[in-house]
């Protein structure tokens, strides 16, 4: 791990991993069997979080939060990373486009998140417009000082029914030097408002028992009080975010291929095969030595964006090298584990397949390798005039 340790650090680290140990890790079985955080156990990871001051951790003090810099926020997200997903997720980290709340929203809104009274959904991916974004056909128009909300959001992930969400709809058009382009704008929409509907969706093979949410929005009246942000700045409102989301989910990346990795050693250590450790077949031995590098490379990775966002000089495509490289990263240390267990890797009574399966998302939540990619190769001929 190469996150700086301090002494506070070092006892944020002992907290954090009593809290998983006791809280979470005796659970994963039943929510991945059953596809269910049972609510008695969210309710007391929950509480728990905010007994050790950990939850929303990430919001500043002035709002309520905990105020934790980025290096504390990198080991939480990278611990959290070893656990399940629907039961971290119990623990909010409410999303910082929040922060751009103003007057009475900081009331209705922001505070509550921050004190654990109301949970949030980031409705942005649709039906037919999830990697391109601004394929999205959710719109909201003008009626006199409102607006009227249409469309529909799908795949809208959170632990537990939310109490609002902010929607992002196009709100018209504008002309740019690159042709036409959809105005977005961000909405804060209050679950059981008229016309909107919110219920559970698809099922995932990954990270059970985290809930996807489907969203429909049939002349949805808003007043204007519920723009988050400026009109037509959705975008430009979540973008002052999402980059950190990205390297959030490179250091739970890391943080799962460890766990990972140590169980496919320890496997290799003791069984035998043809008289000795199967770790000491070289086809077995520079499995573990491949992950054992690119995990560590991965986490330079992840250490270095942090550094580049404290000192004000992260830009998008260095989140995307974060998040591409080690959702992959993760991925091959999965599919290695399974197979350094073999047949026992894909039994339900050992955690690898589960593991297997959860990392196989990561890949294509928050932005897929190919949304990645192309916004690495885009800062790249944009620099050179392409």
């Amino acid at each position: 791990m190469t996150i700086r340790m301090n002494h506070e650090n070092e006892l944020l680290l002992n907290t954090v991993r009593a809290f998983i140990a006791e809280e979470m890790t005796p659970h994963e079985d039943l929510v991945d069997r059953t596809g269910e955080v049972p609510e008695e156990v969210g309710r007391r990871i929950e509480a728990r979080a905010h007994e050790l001051g950990l939850y929303a951790c990430n919001l500043p003090e002035d709002v309520g939060g905990g105020g934790l810099p980025l290096t504390a926020m990198h080991l939480i997200e990278r611990e959290y990373g070893k656990t399940s997903h629907a039961l971290h997720s119990w623990a909010a980290r409410p999303t910082e486009i929040l922060l751009a709340c103003e007057g009475d929203q900081r009331e209705r809104y922001l505070l509550p998140a921050v004190r654990g009274e109301k949970r949030e959904l980031f409705a942005l991916t649709e039906p037919e417009a999830g990697s391109d974004a601004m394929g999205m056909k959710t719109n909201a128009r003008r009626d006199g000082d409102d607006w009227i909300l249409n469309g529909s959001k799908h795949f809208i992930s959170g632990p537990c029914m939310p109490d609002f969400a902010i929607v992002f709809a196009a709100t018209g058009e504008d002309d740019t030097p690159r042709g036409p382009r959809k105005r977005v704008t961000a909405f804060l929409v209050d679950i059981g408002a008229p016309g909107f509907d919110c219920r559970e969706g698809n099922k995932s093979v990954s990270y059970r028992g985290y809930k996807t949410y489907q969203l429909s929005f049939d002349d949805v009246r808003l007043g204007p009080g519920q723009i988050l942000g400026q009109e037509g700045k959705g975008f430009e409102i979540a973008g002052q975010w999402l980059g950190m989301g990205r390297i959030w989910v490179g250091a739970s990346c890391c943080g799962k291929a460890e766990r990972i990795l140590d169980m496919a050693a320890d496997w290799a250590a003791e069984r035998r095969q043809f008289g000795q450790p199967i770790g000491r077949f070289q086809a077995t031995g520079f499995r573990l030595a491949d992950g054992a590098m690119n995990l560590r490379a991965a986490d330079l990775m992840v250490a270095d964006a942090v550094a580049r966002h404290e000192r004000g000089a992260m830009e998008d495509a260095d989140a995307a090298m974060v998040k591409v490289f080690c959702s992959e990263m993760l991925g091959r240390i999965a599919d290695d584990a399974v197979q350094i267990h073999g047949g026992m890797g894909l039994m339900e009574e050992l955690p690898i397949q589960r593991l297997w399966r959860d990392s196989r998302l990561e890949r294509i939540w928050d932005g897929t390798s190919e949304i990645q990619r192309h916004i690495v190769t885009r800062s790249m001929l944009r620099a050179r005039g392409a």
